[in-house]
């Protein structure tokens, strides 16, 4: 299942990308927001959270800059979010890190670039390649000592 939410500065752009879903027929469900004010924080850990319920889940999360939402969905354990705005970033984020969540920018990259990063993103594998698994490895450690820590 895919995952969308955004806040109020990322809205106009998480509603074209649930319409371009729907013209492919890509199953999704809208975590938020309606396009009132918001806080990036509380949509952010609503769509990690059910992310995080299935290893086959991913997530789509809008905001003014898309740094916000990344920051916010990367405090949770489990999600590597990755704020991309060119198709390179888009395609290595899924190669290289397995990424579950994509992070844009609704104020700073067109809704066809969004678009566009949306579909390269989804349609990328994670070939889970030893050398980049043992890195996301080393990324699932530093979370589990991080909780180790208190």
């Amino acid at each position: 299942m895919i995952f969308i939410g955004s806040d109020h500065g990322g809205y106009a752009t998480k509603e074209f990308l649930k319409k371009q879903l729907e013209r492919r027929r890509i199953p999704y469900t809208d975590c938020g927001c309606d396009g009132s004010s918001v806080d990036y924080p509380d949509i952010a850990e609503v769509l990690c959270r059910k992310v995080l319920k299935d290893s086959a889940n991913k997530g789509v999360l809008v905001c003014g800059t898309g740094i916000g939402m990344s920051i916010a969905a990367n405090k949770i354990a489990g999600v590597r979010a990755a704020l991309c705005a060119d198709w390179y970033s888009a395609k290595l984020t899924r190669q290289h890190n397995n990424s579950n969540v994509l992070c844009l920018g609704g104020r700073t990259i067109g809704e066809e670039v969004a678009w566009e990063l949306l579909e390269i993103w989804l349609n990328t594998a994670y070939p889970g390649d030893p050398r980049h698994a043992a890195r996301v490895e080393k990324v699932a450690a530093i979370e589990a000592s991080e909780r180790d820590c208190g």
